[in-house]
């Protein structure tokens, strides 16, 4: 039970963490432009899987193996399908028919998916408002963020969610600045500021991976917390969190 629940807060919390790994990379995104690579055209033959049920890449009908991120799996299959034609823009091999794709547009529809590596790739600013339709919550049945009218996905750590609990309750409007995604998969925004208004904004942390995750965890709910069935193992040797040394014999 343990595992199935830190997993699901760790998989819950991927987007807060890689919108909060570096504000730098958002910079690199709109400093670089992707359209400055090498471009490559070509017809998609079939997704490239890995043994994991991923698409980490493309083969072009010219026998061009595109390469990408299996991080942007669901997007790729979304937006491009065998048949399509699709513009590449990337860095080719020197001596392989092979390009590590950093932008793969699909010609038709014009729908583009970033596939380079997220440090020149990070999920985008977005800024949203709109009314609650729903509360959304963890696998331990806590509130970590909201659903809009629009249909889109709000997310914020559970301890700002209870402390903001009034106005994350349906028919409440907000504005939320944050980092996140848009496309063929929905919208979805990890919250860094909300609030009722543009003028009235909470500033939201961004989540801490790994033991310190745990340890929050554990300050707030105990060791084991609401919910789960065992208790969470403590930090690392040396840690904070480690289990006190044996007593003198």
């Amino acid at each position: 039970m343990f595992r199935l629940n830190f997993k699901s807060a760790l998989l819950a919390g991927a987007l807060m963490a890689l919108a909060a790994a570096d504000a730098a990379y958002a910079q690199l995104s709109s400093t670089y432009d992707p359209d400055q690579l090498p471009t490559l055209k070509g017809k998609v033959v079939q997704y490239l899987p890995t043994a994991r049920g991923d698409v980490d890449g493309l083969l072009l009908a010219d026998g061009t193996e595109v390469q990408v991120g299996p991080f942007v799996s669901s997007q790729l299959v979304f937006a491009v399908k065998p048949g399509d034609n699709v513009t590449i823009h990337g860095l080719k091999a020197r001596a392989l028919p092979m390009i590590a794709a950093v932008s793969i547009t699909n010609d038709a529809t014009g729908v583009t998916v970033v596939g380079g590596s997220p440090r020149l790739a990070p999920p985008p600013q977005v800024d949203v408002q709109g009314q609650v339709k729903a509360a959304l919550h963890d696998p331990r049945g806590e509130v970590n963020g909201v659903l809009l009218d629009d249909g889109t996905v709000v997310r914020l750590p559970p301890p700002d969610a209870r402390k903001l609990g009034d106005l994350l309750t349906e028919g409440k409007q907000v504005v939320v600045h944050g980092f996140g995604y848009s496309g063929p998969l929905g919208k979805a925004v990890a919250a860094r500021e909300i609030g009722p208004d543009a003028a009235h904004l909470t500033k939201i942390a961004p989540p801490r991976p790994g033991w310190a995750m745990l340890a929050r965890e554990r300050a707030e709910h105990g060791w084991g917390g609401e919910g789960f069935a065992r208790p969470m193992p403590p930090g690392p040797p040396g840690s904070a969190d480690a289990p006190p040394p044996p007593p003198a014999q």
